[in-house]
């Protein structure tokens, strides 16, 4: 009932500038009420529990090149986003190449079936995909992250809530979500993208919304790094509930 009146209670239109009296709404009515959107807390903690994504990915270098491969990612939902468990399959013209998160920090790879210890920019990026998230700010209670308000803004005739969000390990991410749908339409953040490198500003822009078992999923993410197209994710197919073993999170040499 309180989430439904934030929901009700939120205007559609309008930015700060536009109406300076408005009421400043709470950084936690705001979000409480995306998550209600979304599917409810107690409904995506039962739908998204566990699930396997279909989909195809395309990366993009500063060349001017690309690569395209399918991906399969089978996941089970931790306590916390750090208790997630991970596992993301691609399939290319020449090999196949898994990275696997098991949880509390631990990753590692196949290629071809031969377990491996990924390239420092390939376990950033991994990482910096899962805690820089739509689930960082949907999960952020669970998860002990401080949530924010940074006001209101309006971009290409949108009218936006800002919300900052930081973990425990003061990574901050920054979510514009429509005023009007309550949907996340984009997220921001900066991180290097190995350590000591000069920090890189990142992009993610959700798009092509769909209701999957009475939740909301984004179909097609872009990623952005410093402007510049890096990668493209479109989902095909998701299906949530479905039983996912233990064992393919686990390393067959650990």
């Amino acid at each position: 009932m309180f989430a439904l009146f934030l929901l009700i209670a939120i205007p559609s239109t309008s930015t700060a500038k536009a109406l300076p009296d408005q009421k400043a709404y709470t950084a936690e009515q705001i979000v409480e009420s995306v998550i209600l959107v979304y599917g409810t807390r107690p409904g995506l903690e039962q739908i998204r529990k566990q699930g396997v994504e279909r989909g195809r990915l395309t990366r993009s270098t500063p060349e001017g090149t690309s690569e395209e491969s399918n991906y399969e990612r089978r996941f089970v939902r931790g306590e916390n986003l750090d208790k997630d468990k991970i596992r993301l399959d691609q399939k290319m013209s020449t090999l196949e190449y898994s990275l696997v998160y098991g949880g509390g920090g631990k990753l590692w790879g196949l290629i071809n079936g031969t377990a491996f210890t990924p390239k420092e920019d390939a376990a950033s990026n991994f990482l910096s995909q899962h805690h820089h998230s739509i689930d960082s700010l949907l999960r952020y209670k669970e998860s002990g992250y401080t949530i924010s308000s940074a006001g209101q803004d309006k971009q290409k005739g949108l009218d936006l809530y800002m919300i900052d969000v930081e973990d425990k390990d003061k990574r901050k991410t920054r979510f514009y979500i429509s005023t009007k749908s309550l949907r996340i339409l984009w997220l921001e953040y900066e991180e290097p993208p190995t350590k000591g490198a000069t920090p890189v500003k990142y992009t993610k822009k959700f798009m092509d919304y769909r209701v999957v078992q009475q939740t909301l999923v984004p179909y097609r993410v872009v990623l952005l790094e410093d402007g510049r197209q890096s990668q493209e994710t479109r989902l095909l197919t998701v299906t949530y509930g479905v039983k996912i073993e233990d064992s393919i999170f686990k390393n067959p040499e650990a």
